[in-house]
């Protein structure tokens, strides 16, 4: 239904494009002289400037799930597209890089904190293993709520 839409639309337009230039043929007869020769000189440049158009054929289809990519056989990249290319795995690489490290770096300031807290307490270290330890703060605990 869609092509049949589509082809419709396509011929409804090429006979419009047809009729118009049917009718400037037709007026372009009637201009003088030097109008018609400007007109001429100009459609001479544009056609002298128009691009040429390349075309390649792919070699292969590759397809991979729901989506699909031609690749051409003579696509020669430079040292310059491959570094370019390279730079966002580069990127990526240092970004995980310094994450690990400022995670590090936090993980021992944490410890630093506790081994501080502890060193500098009423108690010494070897009350905190004590299983009586342990006890009596889970009774304390429960008598100040």
């Amino acid at each position: 239904m869609k092509n049949l839409y589509h082809d419709q639309n396509q011929l409804a337009q090429d006979r419009f494009g047809l009729q118009v230039a049917v009718r400037l043929s037709e007026a372009a007869n009637n201009l003088p002289y030097d109008i018609s020769e400007r007109l001429r000189a100009a459609r001479a440049q544009a056609l002298a400037k128009q691009k040429i158009a390349v075309i390649s054929i792919a070699t292969e289809v590759a397809v991979s799930g729901g989506a699909a990519s031609l690749t051409f056989g003579n696509e020669h990249l430079s040292w310059w597209n491959r570094i370019v290319a390279a730079l966002p795995l580069l990127a990526l690489v240092a970004g995980l890089i310094a994450i690990s490290v400022i995670q590090n770096e936090n993980r021992a300031n944490e410890l630093a904190e506790i081994d501080a807290a502890l060193l500098t307490d009423d108690l010494p270290p070897t009350a905190y293993t004590d299983p009586g330890f342990t006890q009596f703060l889970k009774s304390n605990t429960g008598q100040n709520q």
